[in-house]
């Protein structure tokens, strides 16, 4: 009877824990699924994922094609006018692919983070990395960029987004930058499992 009411207590707590949780992803287009059914963009599918796993969620696709950090800190005011209790922040692509100085899109981020936490909405960050034409430092500093910002405001961070399908034809659409259907189930199923490890 005791061990019946211990499990009662657990699954009780486990329900309410992860009940209804809403988790908005505030990108770019990667987010929005440019190119791609908004139903195949990798939000969606961590969403699917989630719930396959037990997860009573919802997802807010935030992802803005063209969108830079600096447009950040706006949107999550507009979303924020409902209940969020998670971020999943994708932003700053657009800022390197244009070159904007890295220190001004650490900042944008920054804020983006600060606000979160003044409304104690945890944040999950995802990391992105620029082609190596950009120069060594440029690359570089901006791969540290987003390892600062986790060190710094204590969150977590998947280092980068699109391991294993950047760069690889049969996962990226004809413009090599934006995943196809494939990738984005590739780029989701590593995304669930880090937004998973961190509810």
């Amino acid at each position: 009877m005791k061990s019946i009411l211990i499990f009662f207590i657990f699954n009780l707590f486990f329900l309410k824990a992860y009940a209804n949780t809403t988790i908005l992803f505030l990108g770019d287009s990667l987010s929005e699924g440019q190119g791609v059914d908004e139903s195949e963009s990798f939000p969606r599918l961590v969403e699917r994922n989630l719930r396959a796993h037990k997860f009573d969620v919802n997802i807010v696709n935030g992802g803005v094609s063209g969108a830079t950090s600096a447009s950040g800190e706006s949107r999550l005011k507009w979303h924020m006018k409902t209940k969020l209790d998670l971020i999943v922040l994708e932003l700053g692509a657009n800022d390197g692919l244009r070159g904007l100085k890295i220190p001004e899109t650490e900042k944008n981020l920054k804020l983006i983070i600060k606000l979160a936490k003044t409304k104690k909405i945890k944040v999950l960050l995802l990391g992105l990395l620029m082609p190596p034409n950009y120069g060594k430092k440029y690359t570089n500093d901006f791969e540290k960029m987003y390892q600062t910002i986790s060190s710094q405001e204590k969150i977590p961070l998947l280092p980068f987004i699109l391991k294993d399908v950047a760069g690889k034809a049969q996962f990226n659409q004809a413009d090599g930058i934006h995943p196809n259907v494939q990738g984005h189930e590739l780029v989701a199923k590593r995304v669930t499992e880090f937004v998973e490890k961190n509810l």
